[in-house]
């Protein structure tokens, strides 16, 4: 088991963050989720090059390289199309999405779900707020023609607690950050500020340029610490505390994955999308354990969505011209 000492928990609750080193066995959850992904590649440059939009399948890069090369080919990032989550509006009944085993498996980590019990409690609730994060180098990303923001750059200072509607404002989610691979400064892991996170949730604002972004005036910058992790760490998050990521400026794609928890029962904060109960003391029955359930809630979600737009307006928190982001 990885349960936190006491030393650890306190770390946690003081600074707002903890990164706990070899906890991700790679062999049993990174490499499938590899190899899951590289298939998803496989898929979409065939389908790409049948439609004349890339010339080559590239079959013969490595999976960061070709994932690159089919994004600057396009000049379009395909984002979605390896995401485990939906868009907030728009959705269509195709919408891209991926909700495979792997994924799946990793939503339910036995040691950082006992690392989570260790700071929210043993009834876990996978929270729906979850995202894969594959960053090509800056330098080689497409430009969005009319803001010229890079589509896949360096993620705005921001708390999670942002992201989530009022309904949740007192829900103690937790954000768990996996690299799939090492991230390290160059090619842009993440940025806290430590202890920034009892000051509360702080005002967010919206541009065209940064998307939702926590202007610096609101908290303390200067006080920033990046966090270099290697392959197999993880990093466990308050949701109000301050962080962003670095700039790409490697040669290769920055991975990871952002998993969220709450104790069961506490809203998520996404009411129309699905989350489940990845871990019960209490009642072990309620944990789901079958991937093609949990794949299936999510289609059943998409399905939905595209036949009731209006169901997506309440995403919502920040709008443009906030008072305060002048």
């Amino acid at each position: 088991m990885s349960l936190l000492s006491d030393r650890q928990v306190e770390f946690f609750e003081d600074n707002g963050y903890i990164v706990v080193e070899d906890i991700v066995d790679e062999k049993e959850y990174l490499d499938p989720m590899v190899e899951e992904y590289q298939e998803l590649l496989d898929q979409l440059a065939e389908r790409l090059y049948a439609e004349g939009k890339i010339s080559s399948t590239y079959a013969d890069l490595p999976f960061g390289k070709r994932l690159t090369r089919v994004y600057a080919e396009t000049g379009k990032v395909w984002a979605q199309y390896f995401d485990f989550s939906l868009p907030f509006k728009d959705v269509k009944p195709d919408e891209p999405c991926h909700f495979g085993p792997a994924v799946f498996n990793m939503l339910r980590n036995p040691e950082v779900l006992d690392v989570a019990e260790s700071l929210i409690g043993p009834e876990i609730y996978s929270n729906p707020v979850q995202h894969v994060r594959l960053k090509p180098p800056e330098r080689l990303t497409p430009r969005d023609p009319k803001t010229g923001r890079v589509l896949l750059g360096a993620t705005q200072w921001h708390q999670d607690a942002s992201v989530v509607i009022e309904e949740a404002d007192e829900t103690e989610m937790l954000t768990v950050w996996v690299p799939i691979f090492d991230a390290t400064e160059e090619n842009g892991c993440l940025c806290v500020v430590p202890r920034n996170h009892r000051v509360g949730l702080l005002q967010h604002c919206v541009s065209n340029v940064k998307g939702n972004y926590l202007p610096d005036k609101y908290f303390d910058v200067d006080r920033m610490l990046p966090l270099p992790m290697r392959r197999g760490s993880a990093l466990f998050m308050h949701r109000k505390t301050p962080h962003c990521s670095l700039s790409n400026n490697s040669e290769d794609i920055r991975w990871s994955m952002d998993l969220r928890y709450n104790p069961t029962g506490q809203p998520t904060g996404r009411p129309e999308f699905p989350g489940f109960v990845a871990r019960s003391r209490a009642n072990p029955d309620t944990e789901l354990r079958d991937p093609e359930a949990w794949k299936q809630s999510w289609l059943d979600t998409r399905a939905r969505m595209s036949e009731h737009p209006e169901l997506v307006g309440a995403f919502y928190r920040w709008k443009a011209g906030a008072p305060g982001c002048a």
